[in-house]
């Protein structure tokens, strides 16, 4: 692969990845190379919250790419996405004047309620459209959509799977995978993790620790985004033919709409 670098780098795939990320060596040191990611990446590096960017270059068949330092750590288990630091690091990026404006600047759409459940809509397999149950959830989101005031809009990261967190070596929290990120409804992101990571019973209790108290109205936009991101995942799950997970969900999804 061509990525326009100096004389003596290695590069090597980054397994898990599309075809986009890469490590480069050279000697003792050692990058992280990507094509083509966000222009935000920059304002994230600034504020700590990616790993530090190194530089950023206009390669010979047009992509963009990107060097950042490589950090020595691991993923998030499953089990992990429920901690105080999670929350916190979440907490904090929601919470930013400045990269709020940032991407305002770079990109000042805003993801509405109404687009999200159209591009649930997009290309939905023939059995998932036949389905009775989907379509009881789809009309109910349709019927119950949350007004978006511009209030409430932050940065949201729109993948909070928990391969995404990053714990270096040092113990430090980093969040990666921007690609997605876009102006929203912060409770998107908040319902993500709820609704893959934390027992109900504990919602209002992890809801406190991020800042919010629970009330009607929080109460109703974590259901209608939970429903739909578990939609999603129904979707994606269907479209890789992992009808094991994709059965799960569709319990995790009867378990939100009964309580």
């Amino acid at each position: 692969m061509d990525l326009d670098l100096d004389a003596g780098w290695k590069i090597s795939a980054v397994s898990g990845n599309t075809g986009s990320a890469y490590m480069g060596t050279r000697a003792s040191q050692k990058i992280f190379l990507k094509r083509n990611t966000s222009p935000f990446l920059a304002a994230l590096s600034a504020e700590g919250i990616t790993p530090k960017l190194i530089w950023t270059k206009r390669i010979a068949n047009g992509d963009v790419l990107i060097a950042q330092d490589w950090i020595n750590g691991r993923t998030l288990t499953a089990t992990e996405m429920t901690s105080d630091r999670v929350i916190q690091l979440l907490r904090r990026i929601h919470n930013s004047v400045i990269l709020r404006e940032i991407l305002q600047q770079i990109d000042g759409r805003v993801l509405q309620p109404r687009q999200m459940l159209n591009d649930y809509l997009c290309d939905l397999p023939v059995a998932l459209q036949a389905n009775h149950f989907l379509n009881h959830v789809v009309d109910s989101l349709k019927n119950n959509m949350p007004h978006l005031i511009p209030e409430w809009v932050t940065v949201t990261h729109g993948d909070l799977n928990h391969n995404n967190w990053l714990l270096a070596d040092s113990q430090r929290l980093y969040l990666v995978d921007w690609d997605q990120a876009i102006l929203a409804d912060p409770l998107y992101d908040v319902s993500f993790i709820l609704v893959n990571y934390v027992p109900q019973t504990d919602w209002q209790q992890w809801l406190l620790a991020y800042g919010l108290t629970w009330n009607k109205q929080v109460a109703l936009r974590i259901k209608w985004y939970g429903e739909l991101i578990l939609l999603d995942i129904i979707k994606e799950q269907y479209q890789h033919q992992r009808f094991t997970t994709m059965n799960q969900c569709i319990l995790r999804l009867q378990k939100i709409i009964d309580k």
